[in-house]
């Protein structure tokens, strides 16, 4: 019963070097690793991420890890993340099988109800989108986009331009049926 309450000074010496030395370690690394580790996330970067965190929070506790043990974790975790994103870049497979596309949800006046099933969003959803765009009407918006990293992004109809960065989704036939 008295560990319930009290296991002497040594697990607590522990957390505290725990604490100082593995904060430390991971505020270098995610600096050394660049913004990429914490930018917008993709469902694999989030994955990585809440690894990380994980790995962090149970080495604070855990009296038989060394801090050695939780930076290689730590820094194993992050070389992953690296090495991933390198192959995400290069394979463009490999990047279609762990990102999720972007995916067109309204387009110049037609709402894609297929894609906003198919995802789980509203038509408020994309209302929301437009708001938070700064603009009042969807007649001012050209394309509403489920971005990767599950954001909704609004292109205004005035800043459409040449709409190159759409148009890979308003060409397939899908979407010019209104199916989503």
């Amino acid at each position: 019963m008295d560990d319930l309450f009290w296991n002497g000074t040594d697990p607590l010496i522990h957390t505290a070097v725990m604490v100082i030395f593995g904060y430390l370690a991971l505020i270098v690394m995610l600096r050394l690793s660049g913004p990429r580790t914490m930018a917008k996330m993709t469902p694999l970067d989030f994955i990585v991420a809440v690894t990380i965190g994980s790995a962090f929070g149970r080495t604070l506790t855990a009296v038989d890890v060394a801090v050695a043990q939780a930076i290689a974790a730590i820094g194993g975790l992050i070389i992953l993340q690296w090495a991933l994103a390198a192959f995400r870049a290069r394979f463009p497979k490999f990047r279609r099988l762990v990102d999720s596309q972007p995916v067109l949800l309204y387009y110049k006046g037609d709402i894609q109800h297929k894609a906003l099933r198919a995802h789980r969003l509203t038509v408020d959803d994309i209302h929301t989108a437009v708001r938070q765009s700064g603009k009042g009407s969807l007649d001012d918006i050209a394309a509403v986009i489920l971005q990767q990293d599950g954001s909704l992004g609004a292109i205004p109809t005035d800043g459409l331009g040449d709409a190159s960065s759409v148009t890979p989704y308003v060409n397939r036939t899908d979407i010019q049926r209104n199916e989503g």
